[in-house]
This record gives C-alpha cells, structure tokens and sequence, in this order.
C-alpha cells in the first residue's frame, strides 16, 4: 500500500505495542508482500530490523501493517503538507502602488523586494504607477521606472503585460518565472547583445532620471563688480584772448 502521493493523509497510525488485533497483513522494509503474520512475530521482525510497525490500514482484514521508521515518515509527510498549503496559497495577484515618479530610489528598492517575495510565493505583481498633476506631461519617466524594476527582478519573473496608460496610471503586470542565475535579458529592440551585466549592489539599476536643473536667473549687474574705466586725462585749457587795443599808449 502506497503511504505517498499528493493528497493529503492522515500522519497517525497505530504502531509497535499499541497494535492488538492478530493477525496482520505484514508488508517488509522493501515493500515485500510477507503476508498474514502474527503481531508477536511482526513485532520481533521490525525491531530486529532497528524500525517500527506500522498499521497503515486499520480497516482491512486482516489489518495492514508495514515496517518503516515511522518518525522519518511522519516527517516526510508533514513537510508534503506544508508544501501543499504554501502552493494553495500562490496564484494571487498582488499590488504595489508607486504613488508618483519621484519616487526615490529607496523607496522604489522596497517596493522591489516585495515584489521578489510575492514572485517566490508563486504570486503574480501588479505595479500601478499613478501620475499626479503635470507629471502626465512625463510618461517617459513612468516608463524608466518600469524598465528598472523589470531588470531588478529578470531572474525570478516574466512579463505578462507590458507598461500600459489606464487613464493617469500606468500598470505592469509580472509572473513567477524562476531562471538560472546566469540567465541574461533578452537582446533589444535592435538586435543587439545585452552589455555584459557588472556587479554592483542591489538596487544601483534604480537610479531615478534627476529633474532638469532650474534655469539660471541672470544677476542685476552693480558698481562693485563692475570693473573702473581709467581716468580721462583732462584737455589743457588755451590762455584767454587778449582785448583788442590792450598795450596801446594812448
């Protein structure tokens, strides 16, 4: 009989001594049909082996019983059932909202290794980028973010949609892909090889497009700073014309 298997079983059997009814269906170590055996000889052949025997079908008759090292298998099976509940709870989709493109690149990282999270649970991520105001004039850097968060996150997600306008947001929508780690992106638009990728810290790629610098406001020009013209040399003044009849003797 067949203790595995994907669907979920009860982990409590009766075993060894708390085994009463005789005889058992005994089952060996190497899934050897024994056949119908007393519980004494039972008993003595699983401790000889150094395990346990195990009841796994109560209901037969006679009841089925197997040798195995029933601590191992409770293990076993408990960590089938932890596997079990974490993949039921995969499948949804989870959103990060990014309030504006001036996020900065701190708060856009953790935003990011939320992501990676929700992606290794099995989840899908939708990023919800809302415009405010003017900013709708700058699309160009919604789209910035969104080329960086997918290349933060390449290794452990694929894309199912593509930045796209819904009104003033723009989503991306990103599913769990696990790649190997020297995976690399795919070539661009134009056909050519992706630059060798250099390692930097995590979170470097979100650098954020710096805003245009604010214009230079001229200054009011002043005497302080304004270099002195040298002196004008001042022109000599010509003597007075003498009256007419001056120096006659009368």
């Amino acid at each position: 009989m067949a203790l595995s298997g994907d669907k979920t079983i009860s982990t409590n059997f009766r075993h060894n001594e708390q085994i009463r009814i005789s005889p058992v269906f005994l089952i060996d170590q190497n899934d050897e049909k024994i056949g119908s055996t007393a519980t004494n000889e039972a008993l003595k052949r699983a401790r000889e082996a150094g395990l346990d025997l195990v009841e796994v079908a109560p209901v037969a008759r006679p009841p089925v019983c197997k040798i195995m090292d029933y601590g191992k298998w409770r293990y076993q099976q408990q960590k089938k059932q932890d596997r079990s509940r974490s993949s039921s709870k995969g499948g949804q989709l989870k959103e990060l909202v990014l309030k504006t493109v001036k996020i900065g690149v701190h708060d856009l990282l953790i935003k990011v290794n939320h992501a990676r999270e929700f992606l290794k649970e099995g989840n899908k991520v939708q990023f919800t980028l809302r415009f405010k105001g003017r900013e709708m004039a700058h699309l160009d850097l919604g789209r910035d973010i969104f080329v960086k968060i997918k290349q933060e996150l390449f290794l452990v997600s694929k894309i199912e949609r593509d930045a796209k306008m819904e009104g003033r947001r723009m989503t991306l929508v990103l599913q769990p892909d696990h790649k190997s780690p020297d995976a690399k992106p795919p070539t661009g638009p134009a056909g050519k090889a992706p630059v060798a990728a250099v390692p930097r810290p995590a979170g470097s790629s979100l650098n954020i497009p710096p805003r245009p610098a604010a214009p230079v406001q001229p200054t009011l020009t002043t005497a302080a700073n304004v270099p002195s013209a040298p002196p004008i040399a001042a022109a000599p003044i010509a003597p007075a014309a003498a009256p007419v009849g001056a120096g006659r003797v009368p």
